[in-house]
């Protein structure tokens, strides 16, 4: 079935066009955008920085990179004066990744690395545009058993994971359009470092 994106590239006749249209349409789905999800993501931050929690990044593909930008621009990118913000990506360790893979299944890839290091109460972030990985259900699941929050970015219907945790940021897309979905959540990443940013500079801490 032809997607949006795979339309515009059929209806436009030259390189500059296509990129025109594409950033037109990535526009069309930011204003569907419901920006009250991302105050809420913005504030489950804080709140763990204020109560020492740690917060962990977990996605596959494009998302582990994404996973592995926001984990930096919180951690450092903030530059926090007084209280850290104790972030962390899973998706980094290459021979965790390849053991857990090899010995469990990809399935378990960030389960068990939960399993390691969560504690009740920390804040789980799971990046998936389909919102059905196996992986990243398995580890919503157990963050949920240690009665910690939980946050989904997703995309397309938002799939399991949408309904699954304890907040989303969805992005509304047609089924299939990876690229729109995680240059969307690359934003998001920028306005949430951003906003913590000044949040540290302004308030001193």
């Amino acid at each position: 079935m032809e997607n949006q994106i795979q339309k515009i590239f059929n209806e436009t006749k030259s390189a500059s066009s296509y990129a025109r249209n594409y950033l037109n349409y990535l526009t069309k789905i930011f204003s569907k955008i419901d920006e009250s999800e991302i105050g809420k993501f913005i504030e489950v931050l804080l709140k763990a920085r204020d109560e020492g929690r740690t917060v962990y990044f977990i996605g596959n593909g494009g998302s582990a990179a994404t996973s592995s930008h926001f984990a930096n621009d919180i951690q450092i990118g903030t530059r926090p004066q007084g209280k850290p913000f104790k972030v962390q990506s899973l998706t980094d360790n290459v021979a965790i990744l390849t053991a857990v893979g090899n010995d469990f299944g990809y399935d378990f890839i960030f389960v068990k690395q939960l399993e390691a290091l969560l504690n009740d109460g920390d804040v789980v972030v799971a990046i998936s545009a389909s919102g059905n990985s196996p992986n990243i259900i398995k580890a919503i699941e157990y963050a949920h058993s240690r009665k910690c929050t939980t946050i989904g970015l997703t995309g397309f219907d938002g799939g399991k994971l949408k309904s699954m945790a304890t907040h989303s940021v969805h992005v509304p897309s047609e089924k299939g359009e990876y690229g729109p979905v995680e240059d969307l959540h690359m934003i998001f990443d920028h306005i949430i470092g951003s906003y913590l940013m000044f949040h540290c500079r302004k308030t001193g801490s």
